[in-house]
């Protein structure tokens, strides 16, 4: 979306529709600019509800529309990037508005919520439709909002929207090489370092669980290392990224119903790739390091069976009873890969497990790691951000179901038991020892609706919260 992003002072002249908050007894906060017919509100149905939008006649013929942001005094950046995506679906054929959510905001740095909901809740991915969606709002005034936080909205969103758009991207064309090439764009783009390792590197350097998964598809895999790497740097942290570009599960195949959204399997690695962008988009004087596994997930004539046994990067033997549980073979190599860097911490995102959204639905991704202010500071940047995660636990009992009678683990544990957890504790194997924490995204990274700021299709879901947790970490 090319949207233009502007703070007066004052409402400009010229608007087309102007965004007004209203608080749930259908009050107007001072400095908002209008004022509204309460009685009128109501006989639309209107309570001020976070999320609730009405337009309002103006007697001068433009246009209003009523925000619900709740009760005063609990206005918060949620009920901000939700009034922010109500705005952006009652503008979608006006060339310019503006809004006066601030004088509802308690916290100035908030403000980037509602640049967050007005791009996110606008976002249309094109594809190849010959009438592609459009939504026609190109200039947007935040009246009295802070300028930095307009600008964090403005990164925060479009790294999301980067994301979203490679994960919709058809799997033809999304390829692992296609991934790597788009790491060299945006390596071009900001001054980021950049290095891929083709399947041959992959074999050599003894990248056992990447290569092995690899095996059945004709797609050549790649990993990607793409990096963030200012000279002052004292710190660095490096993000991990599944990027399984189509899942079909291998021999151990999906029904067809299973497949039909597996392009986004591949959703942790974009989510990576966009937050170390954007980490560089802010200059954040943090190392960000990112690491992405990216490989097809086949049942070609050379995929490996159930029963073979992958050695990953770091020597550990791994028996393969499913092939459908690929992502933490993938992972396995990507996390040994990066700690050998000795990174200060390693966060790893994954579209991994069905079990995570039994546990946790589509709305709420898992989280898990070795040390708990590292696993903290993640649920704390994705509230922040929208983007709720729950700490589940790593239960060391529960490991025994990993043992193998031919190799050093196996990569799946009891059918029906604890399947996020078991996952995650195979990860944990890959972690050498350092301050980890692993999220799984598989529910939130798909949306089947359009609401709020989601639109139907790749969510981008973990691009924002990668970025905040990497700003805030010297903050």
């Amino acid at each position: 979306m090319n949207l233009e992003l502007t703070t007066p002072d004052e409402i400009p002249a010229d608007t087309d529709v102007l965004g007004v908050p209203v608080y749930a007894d259908l009050g107007v906060p001072e400095g908002a600019g209008a004022e509204l017919d309460a009685g009128f509100l109501r006989r639309c149905g209107f309570e001020g509800r976070p999320g609730q939008a009405q337009a309002v006649p103006a007697d001068d013929g433009s246009s209003i529309i009523a925000l619900g942001v709740g009760e005063a005094g609990s206005v918060d950046s949620e009920v901000l990037r939700r009034a922010g995506a109500a705005l952006a679906r009652h503008t979608a054929k006006v060339p310019s508005a503006a809004a006066t959510l601030a004088a509802a905001a308690s916290d100035p740095g908030d403000l980037a919520a509602v640049v967050e909901g007005v791009v996110l809740g606008s976002y249309r991915f094109a594809g190849a439709r010959s009438a592609p969606p459009t939504h026609e709002l190109r200039h947007l005034a935040l009246v009295g909002a802070d300028a930095g936080a307009v600008r964090l909205g403005e990164v925060r969103a479009r790294a999301t929207a980067r994301a979203r758009d490679w994960v919709n991207e058809p799997a033809r064309t999304m390829t692992p090489v296609r991934l790597a090439g788009i790491a060299g764009e945006l390596a071009r783009e900001h001054g980021l370092s950049l290095e891929v390792w083709d399947e041959h590197r992959i074999e050599s350097e003894r990248l056992g669980g990447l290569a092995g998964v690899a095996a059945g598809a004709a797609e050549p895999p790649r990993l990607i290392r793409l990096a963030h790497e200012p000279e002052a740097a004292t710190a660095t942290v490096a993000l991990v990224g599944k990027g399984i570009t189509f899942d079909s599960g291998g021999l151990s195949l999906k029904p067809p119903t299973g497949m039909m959204t597996m392009k986004d399997d591949m959703g942790g690695a974009a989510a990576v790739l966009a937050a170390v962008a954007a980490a560089a988009e802010l200059d954040l004087p943090l190392r960000v390091v990112g690491w992405v596994a990216a490989t097809e997930n086949m049942p070609g004539g050379s995929a490996i069976h159930p029963g073979d046994v992958l050695v990953a990067r770091n020597g550990t033997s791994i028996e393969v009873l499913n092939t459908d549980a690929e992502g933490r073979l993938v992972l396995a190599d990507a996390l040994s890969q990066a700690g050998e860097e000795h990174p200060d911490a390693m966060i790893d995102i994954a579209t991994l497990t069905g079990a995570q959204v039994v546990a946790l639905g589509k709305g709420v991704a898992g989280v898990m790691g070795t040390d708990a202010d590292l696993v903290a500071a993640v649920v704390a940047a994705g509230r922040r951000v929208g983007e709720p995660a729950w700490e589940l636990p790593l239960v060391d009992a529960y490991r025994k179901q990993l043992d193998s009678e031919v190799a050093d683990v196996k990569n799946i544990g009891k059918a029906g038991e604890a399947g996020s957890i078991i996952a995650g504790l195979f990860l944990r194997e890959f972690a050498g020892g350092q301050r980890w924490a692993h999220l799984d995204i598989a529910g939130p990274a798909w949306s089947e609706e359009d609401k709020d700021w989601y639109a139907k299709g790749g969510t981008g879901w973990g691009a924002r919260t990668l970025l905040e947790v990497v700003r805030a970490w010297e903050a």
